[in-house]
């Protein structure tokens, strides 16, 4: 593996730069684009391994009979066509999540969808979900198989089909289904904030609707729920308890966050951390006292080893990112695990599972 403290320097002082002068959504596309073609060759695949790939037995977990080589995973809304996992693996991942993948075929939101606030170390995204659809997403990953884990993100189709409740939980139910045997976890996204109709499914009384009807898909996989950065505590623990009575299994905490804007669209990056990590702890400190087994996902404002490691000590046994890749270059991702065994023995931990809630009485 290379530096990664040098490999982020080069990233940042000669690629970056030369990146950023252009549209977001057009280099996010070349990303996928290089990564596609990178993770469909043997060679790129080895190069890239021994470039960027970071891995220590003591990273390693298993959380609901799946093995975790490291607690770094890659955030949903970036491999929205589900064709980079072959890639994240060599990068250094520990898991990867696609999606969020809806029922049909969407485009997404008309305009500009993308912009870097480099001052705040975030991005304003505003897709609106756009993917290929589960029939086609799921026919793209059928009988392929993976070094690391991955899961799939479901939301309601970006409509205005979709705006009537019935529809949407039909709409999440043929998806959540679709994948039943497919990945190793599923997450229903209930906040995604630049959708039409909004995030209806925060409300407690249509999520409890929404849990009824997956709970009798019989679903043997981990359910996880993404929820949104701008839940009142209320709101919040009212989502736990429901989620305790039905099939679900961990919170990713956060989405988006929207910040005040009104006007479409949500941040990610450093603007949504604060929010993250307080949501981590709290859900953390509820759900430890549960007779079930839950975990938390930790996803907002990651840039280094000691980000990542602040939402382990909060509650967190796995953690997701986009924005800090963004920001940094893929040998972050090395740097974060190489970091994560620094801090942990320095605290005395034997393997990161030690970690997890340290910070939380």
């Amino acid at each position: 593996m290379l530096n990664p403290k040098f490999g982020s320097w080069g990233y940042r002082s000669f690629i970056r730069p030369v990146f950023f002068m252009f549209d977001a959504e057009k280099i996010h596309n070349l990303f996928i684009s290089i990564g596609t073609f990178l993770g469909g060759n043997k060679m790129t695949k080895f190069i890239t391994r021994e470039m960027f790939d970071y891995q220590d037995k003591a990273l390693e977990q298993e959380i609901f009979r799946i093995r975790f080589r490291n607690p770094i995973g890659l955030a949903a809304g970036f491999d929205k066509h589900a064709v980079m996992i072959s890639i994240m693996e060599d990068v250094g991942f520990g898991f990867s999540e696609v999606g969020s993948v809806t029922r049909l075929q969407c485009s997404g939101n008309l305009g500009n969808r993308m912009k870097r606030l480099v001052k705040e170390r975030s991005i304003w995204i505003n897709f609106g979900l756009n993917n290929k659809g589960a029939d086609a997403t799921y026919n793209g990953l059928k009988g392929r198989r993976f070094e690391i884990p991955y899961g799939v993100s479901a939301a309601k189709t970006n409509c205005i089909e979709t705006v009537n409740e019935e529809v949407a939980i039909r709409d999440y139910v043929y998806t959540l289904n679709k994948f039943k045997d497919l990945g190793n976890y599923l997450t229903i996204n209930i906040s995604c904030p630049n959708a039409f109709g909004g995030q209806p499914f925060s409300n407690p009384e249509l999520f409890e609707r929404l849990m009824k009807e997956v709970d009798g898909l019989k679903i043997r996989k981990p359910i996880f729920v993404k929820m949104s950065p701008d839940l009142t505590l209320d709101n919040l623990d009212k989502i736990l308890s429901i989620s305790k009575k039905h099939n679900v299994q961990g919170f990713i905490c956060t989405n988006l966050i929207k910040n005040g804007d009104k006007s479409g669209g949500g941040y990610s990056g450093k603007m949504v951390e604060r929010k993250s990590n307080e949501m981590i702890k709290h859900v953390y400190s509820k759900t430890k006292k549960w007779n079930k087994k839950v975990i938390v996902i930790g996803c907002g404002g990651i840039f280094s080893a000691e980000d990542a490691y602040k939402k382990i000590r909060f509650g967190a046994s796995l953690v997701q990112l986009i924005t800090g890749m963004i920001y940094e270059g893929p040998s972050l991702i090395g740097g974060i695990n190489e970091g994560l065994i620094r801090l942990m023995r320095k605290d005395g931990f034997k393997s990161i599972a030690e970690a997890v809630g340290a910070d939380v009485k």
